[in-house]
């Protein structure tokens, strides 16, 4: 692998781990929450309960006090939107839990001799801009070696705004059905 790789492979594990300890912070600490109560109630209250239903729940505090456990702690628009958006390319790692998806290398068969990667961190709980991180990995075919190349800038944004429209719709949606 070249010092690049090596570079780029290094900057990948930051960031995975920098998200992974960002899920982390959903809590606020034990000052507020009564004897007896629940920390997953303490979120659910505070707008925590936008989460993917994991065991059918509506919302954190209904988990919690049936016993299946908590919701996905993620945007649920962002997430679907993120998988809606990236469903032409093959999943590598998916973790609800953390906000990670993770894609193998995909070419289009119009440019079979460049391929991209792409990696997506959803940070909050709520349907916010920087509540998503995309970044997209190139590398081009020379004499046969698969090697790094740059990335427009304007991919990446261009990507974000594709997912966050798209969570949108979502959100809309999912409005609209429960006003009927």
């Amino acid at each position: 692998m070249s010092q690049r790789g090596r570079t780029l492979m290094k900057a990948a594990i930051c960031l995975a781990a920098a998200g992974a300890l960002t899920a982390c912070s959903s809590f606020k600490p034990d000052t507020n929450r009564q004897t007896g109560q629940s920390r997953d109630s303490d979120v659910a209250s505070n707008g925590g309960g936008v989460g993917i239903p994991f065991f059918g729940h509506h919302n954190a505090q209904q988990a919690h006090s049936s016993g299946s456990g908590p919701e996905i702690g993620v945007n649920s628009f962002l997430w679907r939107a993120s998988l809606d958006t990236l469903s032409f390319m093959p999943l590598s790692s998916v973790d609800p839990f953390g906000g990670v998806i993770i894609t193998d290398w995909h070419s289009d068969p119009a440019t079979p001799n460049e391929r991209f990667k792409a990696t997506v961190y959803i940070l909050d709980t709520r349907l916010r801009a920087d509540a998503l991180n995309v970044s997209i990995f190139r590398q081009q075919l020379v004499n046969g070696q698969w090697q790094d190349a740059t990335v427009n800038p304007d991919t990446e944004a261009q990507i974000e705004n594709a997912i966050l429209r798209r969570a949108r719709e979502l959100r809309l949606s999912a409005v609209q059905a429960s006003s009927h």
